[in-house]
């Protein structure tokens, strides 16, 4: 039974004093009560009332005792001594009769209301543990901790960490057979032997079934597609698919599956039959949603694809035939000058024109210009997609019979018209003509096509439109597939009903709202007067702002934001602090920063609970480093190192190395920069900026897109990251291409994991959209976003019959409130599921953003993000300050872009992974990485601080605020990487800071 699941250092501190107590302790814990002091009063001679005292408060304060009573630092031997007033050399004496020590600690857990961990209290933890392992996904060393806090917390004495571990383990061991036993009973014999077949290597073939089922696609085509479908049916057909598990634990299954996921056939073959068949049903299951939605994914890139491919094809024959249609309109030009010349009579007009110009002529001219020239309600998109009917033809069928969707009722036609091109596919005499097509799914943009003439019906075009309307409802959730992880529908996993009705008390307590509406409305309604009025009384003195006319109506100019001044003394501290810092390699700074902060501990075997590895943390982060620097594994293994190796690199690549294992150690990162002073000094965590890092993909994959601007005639990804206003980035998301960023904005606050709890995050206008505004507020967020087209904004109200004096031609918009007013407790319904977490925010925003969905509930916090936005805009245009710091947190945001792009340099700066989850691993290790870089900048900085403030004076603190960790001069991330530390430096201790005024030694770095 593994129990090496503790390392050297949690098992060092167990039960033992690892540090003096701080002041705070020592007053909280060592404190003796009059009702202690009567206690050990009875105690005769000093050093047995010494040496009681001594292990009342050890007791108290480690929640078990010393092997050896006397083994505690002397600040509590003083601190106890100077309570009792007995001399602290006293407790030497209480060291000679180890009976006495026994003795007194019956007494001490009589005493203190404690109770002994006996066979009842272990029968009580046993059952707690599993309650614990059953409903979480916590490492073991975790888990360890938290027991350790129950039992103090219940007053129970600490057994051995030996006792404690075994027991944690042996839970763990019998809840997971527990679980293989259940699952592998569920499956007959034809599942049994169709799982156990994934693991054999049929004749001819080089990979495993499993192998093979689990190879996600990669090139974007309709081959792919054909190929993707014909993948989920090999899925389907194992016949595990309507195997029940949902009654079992889901940690224990999300666990099960993403081992299943990454281990090797032979490992797999290796496993008793009861686990492996239980991983491998788990594994399927998993499988068919992911491949699900992989094929989403390639539906959704090949259309895109599609489009733009149509769309530049049209804009190239545009082109080609603008000269005939520039001469089919001059001509019919000057016909229409005849017609309108006032000298030629009526009668006359047409003769007139057809001897001048002939009918031959004119009758060419217009069938040219009906041709060339578009309708204003003609879909430039519809018309570029009209061309590759053969690509959708080559995929449709197996689309059409492969997946089965549903949707919400606004997409009825849509799912009406799906079912009738499933019935064409089948064909036999059944099949419906194409003249009674369901047409409430054709939108005005396709109807010239679809509908040529009446009573006709295009086929081809039907179908194109069929295929464009499915997809743009997919994105929207408008149509979702139930066998999927990020197609599903979003509104299946909001509260309602009873589980509304028992958190709705306490979800609106936490969101400090009320349950009725008027009582909102007003309080709105009171905020947004005001707004107008502060914005009207401070007009004349607000230089910056303008009220213009634009098109007939109101509209605010502002002007732009002065750059900030700075002083002789800030530019001298910067340059004086930044040449400060000593040079360091980036593997040795990687190292530097998990010896103080310990993340590494915090990437675990994805088996979970398998004995620790030696020297993993020089693994771990060579590992990272050359993911983060995008240089291979190769670059950075050593052969003559053991945790260098490149099978070994491989090898924890592979299974320590995913997203949960990266947000833990990253979150370590962002507290320990959080507890800096000087960190404290640029902001307290609050605060946030979110923006996207693009990456071109040059690699075949279906997780990147096309973007003109940012991918000039290639792929790539958006990695959406979220920095603080202390520097550190403390979540990140991988997009596809570069989808709107509102639909991710939100996602940033509500998933992260750190101690950070930002309530006011700054974006760009990509990040903005009046659901985000409406979402924001109804969570207690504040939402900054620095807009670009200010003068094209509206500005809102709740009355029409409000006056706002000068403004109020500006605030002409009026809101719904009624719709508001309907739909209150459904908007607090959603909040709460999202601060609950029941449902994504991703999948939420896409069926919000276009305010059009979940039964008028998008279009009610559409409204009511208007007036959210409006108060937005007017604190925007009255408060310079409130302008300047939207812009530095942006900049800082930026400057961190800027470290990452000299990180990431191997390469050319390109993405090489095809999979998304290879994506979100490379992408989180740089994020990671450079977290580390801005922990340790910070570090120095504080350290350079605090010698400059000794020899030169205080500092003015506006200045400390400006300055920044986001430099890597000094850091050498090309050439070598030399991944040792000094052991001085292992141990805690700084690296001499560079003298400023030394210039051979400035000279020497620079050979």
């Amino acid at each position: 039974m593994p129990v090496e699941f503790l390392s050297d250092e949690q098992a060092a501190r167990f039960g033992c004093y690892h540090a003096d107590p701080s002041p705070e302790q020592l007053s909280q814990f060592f404190y003796l009560s009059p009702a202690d002091q009567a206690f050990l009063a009875t105690r005769r001679r000093p050093a047995n009332k010494l040496g009681c005292g001594v292990q009342l408060c050890t007791l108290r304060f480690l929640g078990t005792f010393l092997p050896d009573p006397l083994q505690v630092p002397d600040v509590v031997v003083q601190t106890v001594a100077g309570q009792l007033g007995v001399p602290a050399e006293a407790l030497a004496a209480y060291r000679t009769r180890p009976n006495t020590w026994y003795a007194h600690q019956a007494l001490l857990v009589a005493h203190l209301g404690y109770t002994p961990f006996d066979a009842r209290q272990g029968f009580r933890l046993t059952r707690w543990l599993y309650a614990q392992v059953l409903t979480s996904t916590v490492r073991p060393s975790v888990l360890f901790d938290w027991t350790t806090a129950h039992l103090v917390a219940q007053r129970v004495v600490l057994p051995g960490v030996s006792l404690l571990a075994r027991l944690i383990a042996r839970v763990r061991e019998r809840t997971g057979r527990l679980l293989y036993r259940h699952l592998a009973a569920r499956l007959t014999p034809a599942q049994q032997a169709a799982l156990e077949a994934l693991l054999t290597v049929a004749p001819g073939e080089r990979l495993t079934p499993l192998e093979r089922l689990r190879t996600p696609p990669t090139r974007v085509s309709a081959p792919a597609l054909v190929a993707a479908l014909r993948r989920v049916d090999e899925i389907r057909a194992l016949g595990v698919s309507t195997v029940p598990v949902a009654d079992l634990p889901e940690a224990q299954l999300v666990r099960l599956a993403r081992y299943g996921q990454v281990a090797w056939a032979q490992t797999l073959l290796r496993m008793g039959d009861e686990r492996r068949r239980a991983t491998l049903l788990v594994c399927v299951q998993a499988l068919e949603r992911t491949a699900t939605d992989d094929v989403l994914d390639l539906f959704d890139s090949l259309l895109t694809t599609l489009a733009l491919r149509g769309e530049s094809t049209r804009r190239q024959q545009r082109l080609r035939s603008l000269k005939d249609l520039d001469q089919a309109a001059l001509l019919l030009q000057r016909a229409v000058q005849v017609l309108l010349d006032e000298a030629v009579p009526t009668e006359q007009v047409r003769r007139q024109v057809l001897d001048q110009l002939g009918e031959e002529r004119l009758r060419a001219a217009v069938a040219t210009v009906e041709s060339l020239a578009s309708p204003d309600d003609d879909d430039p998109l519809a018309e570029a997609l009209s061309r590759s009917y053969a690509t959708v033809r080559r995929f449709l069928p197996a689309l059409l019979t492969g997946l089965t969707f549903d949707g919400t009722p606004a997409a009825g036609p849509l799912l009406e018209a799906w079912r009738f091109l499933q019935q064409q596919e089948a064909g036999g005499r059944g099949r419906p003509k194409w003249t009674v097509a369901p047409r409430t799914v054709v939108p005005p943009s396709w109807r010239r096509r679809v509908f040529p003439a009446p009573g006709e019906v295009s086929p081809q075009a039907y179908t194109l439109c069929v295929v464009q309307r499915l997809h743009h409802a997919l994105r929207r959730r408008d149509v979702f597939v139930a066998v999927s992880e990020r197609y599903a529908d979003p509104r299946a996993e909001l509260l309602r009903g009873a589980a509304w009705d028992a958190v709705r008390d306490a979800v609106v307590r936490a969101l400090d709202r009320s349950l009725d509406p008027g009582v909102e409305l007003a309080a709105l309604q009171q905020r947004v007067q005001a707004a107008y009025a502060e914005v009207s009384e401070n007009l004349a003195q607000n230089t910056a702002l303008q009220l213009v006319q634009q098109d007939g109506q109101l509209a605010v100019e502002l002007r732009a934001v002065p750059a900030q001044s700075e002083s002789e003394q800030l530019a001298d501290l910067r340059a004086q602090l930044t040449a400060c810092l000593p040079q360091v390699d980036v593997a040795a700074l990687l190292l530097e920063v998990e010896a103080f902060t310990g993340f590494a501990s915090a990437f675990t075997h994805v088996a979970d609970g398998q004995p620790a590895t030696a020297d993993l943390p020089l693994s771990v982060c060579a590992v990272l480093l050359a993911q983060a620097c995008n240089v291979g594994l190769k670059t950075v293994a050593r052969a003559d190192v053991p945790a260098l190796t490149p099978a070994r690199l491989l090898w924890v690549q592979q299974h320590y190395l995913r997203v949960e294992t990266l947000t833990a150690a990253n979150a370590r990162l962002v507290d320990a920069q959080a507890q800096l002073p000087l960190a404290q000094a640029w902001g307290g965590g609050d605060v946030a900026s979110a923006d996207g890092l693009r990456f071109v993909v040059p690699v075949r994959t279906v997780h990147a897109g096309w973007n003109r601007k940012y991918f000039p005639g290639q792929r790539g990804v958006t990695y959406y990251n979220f920095t603080s206003d202390q520097f550190t980035g403390f979540h990140g998301i991988v997009v596809p291409g570069t989808l709107r960023d509102s639909l991710f904005i939100l996602a940033g606050l509500l998933e992260q994991q750190t101690s950070l709890d930002p309530r006011e995050i700054m974006a760009d206008t990509h990040g903005y959209s009046d659901v985000v505004f409406g979402l924001f507020a109804l969570l207690g967020y504040r939402f900054s976003p620095r807009l670009a087209d200010l003068a094209d904004q509206r500005f809102w109200r709740l009355r029409k019959q409000d006056d706002y004096g000068p403004l109020n031609d500006l605030g002409r918009h009026v809101v719904n409130a009624q719709l508001i007013h309907d739909h209150w407790e459904d908007m607090l319904r959603l909040a709460g599921s999202l601060k609950l977490g029941k449902v994504k925010a991703t999948a939420v925003m896409r069926t919000l953003q276009r305010a059009g969905s979940l039964s008028g509930l998008g279009r009610a916090v559409a409204e009511f993000g208007r007036l959210e936005k409006t108060l937005y805009l007017l604190a925007y245009v009255q408060d310079e300050t409130y302008r300047r710091r939207i812009l530095v947190q942006l900049n800082r945001g930026e400057g961190r872009h800027a470290v990452a792009r000299a990180v990431f340099h191997g390469k050319k700066g390109e993405l090489r992974q095809r999979y998304r989850e290879g994506m979100e691993d490379q992408l989180g290790a740089l994020g990671l990485v450079v977290n580390a870089l801005v922990l340790w900048n910070t570090r120095y900085l504080q350290h350079a601080l605090e010698h400059w403030q000794e020899t030169n004076g205080a500092v003015d603190p506006a200045d400390i605020a400006r300055l920044s960790p986001l430099l890597h001069e000094h850091v050498n991330m090309l050439g070598r990487y030399d991944f040792t530390l000094p052991d001085r430096i292992a141990a805690g201790e700084m690296r001499p800071l560079r003298d400023p005024a030394n210039w051979e030694e400035r000279l020497a770095e620079f050979p």
